[in-house]
């Protein structure tokens, strides 16, 4: 049984499948065509984190391939109230696929041990493959082949940062990342990219000036992420001069600024260039949609190849 938990597990094939099925559909979409492929499917979606873009484009999908999403929540109490085996084997007798958003991305791997149908992993607190697939996909939109093109990081390497830099190496991209030496990759995860994009090209900095030259994409997140929040004040004062601000993207004047959202406006970036020329969050995040259709239609799929 074939699942999306991560970037990592995936060829650069099966990646260019997803981001091409998921392009086919929003031409569709565009065209006011909804193609029903999977009538009457089931997606239980378990929420752990509150959600915005994960929940209305999961669950939009669905509907548009002629199927129906199940939210569940706290009400369910995943991970808590019965052994995560014991869930994914009964989710599995009632649904045809189980999108998770969870805090611990160990919880999700055990779930898909289980589990036999596929699993998406909607973000865990180790990456966040569906996001990486949607900023691709807009990216490509608006410059076109990106291959051997450099994507900037800018900020904490967090699950987003590590989902893009898997996907980075894969497609071909420059990864480059600037953030303080403290809240970089450690020498293990460092590894990881390294083993599964063994020539992708990756840098290191503490600059953030080096890491967005000659970019065409800056991207940044939060400095305080869901749970973090007992470092509020120490992020802040570390992560000061990591602002994407007007002087930043003055010096890739050819990059559009990426954001996985939601974004605290004067923090990380300012509103100057969250609201500006070469701001691509709104669409980035409406692809969240079009890529996750890609996803869901690729794991469908590779049920059909199966039988």
């Amino acid at each position: 049984m074939r699942h999306l938990l991560t970037l990592k597990d995936l060829t650069t094939a099966e990646i260019e499948e997803i981001l091409s099925i998921g392009s086919e559909l929003k031409q569709d979409f565009k065209r006011g065509i909804r193609s029903q492929l999977y009538p009457n499917s089931v997606m239980g979606m378990i929420f752990q984190k509150q959600s915005l873009r994960t929940r209305v484009s999961f669950e939009t999908a669905m509907t548009h391939l002629g199927g129906h999403a199940i939210y569940l929540s706290g009400d369910v109490d995943f991970g808590k109230r019965e052994p995560i085996r014991d869930f994914a084997r009964v989710m599995s007798e009632m649904v045809d696929m189980v999108m998770i958003r969870a805090k611990r991305h160990e919880d999700v791997v055990e779930f898909a041990e289980y589990a036999s149908v596929p699993v998406i992993n909607g973000l865990t607190d180790y990456c966040h493959p569906c996001q990486a697939l949607a900023d691709i996909m807009t990216l490509r939109e608006l410059i076109g082949d990106t291959t051997g093109k450099k994507f900037a990081w800018v900020g904490d390497a967090n699950n987003v940062a590590l989902s893009l830099a898997f996907i980075c190496g894969k497609l071909g991209m420059k990864f480059s990342m600037a953030t303080p030496k403290t809240y970089q990759f450690n020498d293990e995860l460092l590894q990881e990219i390294r083993d599964n994009a063994p020539n992708a090209e990756f840098e290191v900095t503490e600059d953030p000036y080096e890491a967005v030259s000659d970019s065409v994409a800056v991207y940044t997140d939060v400095w305080v992420s869901m749970g973090q929040e007992a470092e509020k004040d120490q992020r802040e004062r570390d992560f000061a001069r990591y602002q994407v601000n007007a002087d930043l993207m003055k010096h890739c004047p050819n990059a559009y600024f990426m954001h996985c959202l939601p974004a605290r406006r004067g923090f990380e970036v300012t509103e100057d260039v969250i609201d500006g020329p070469q701001s691509a969050i709104i669409p980035e995040a409406g692809n969240r949609l079009h890529a996750e259709k890609g996803a869901i239609v690729w794991l469908f799929r590779q049920i059909q190849d199966m039988n």
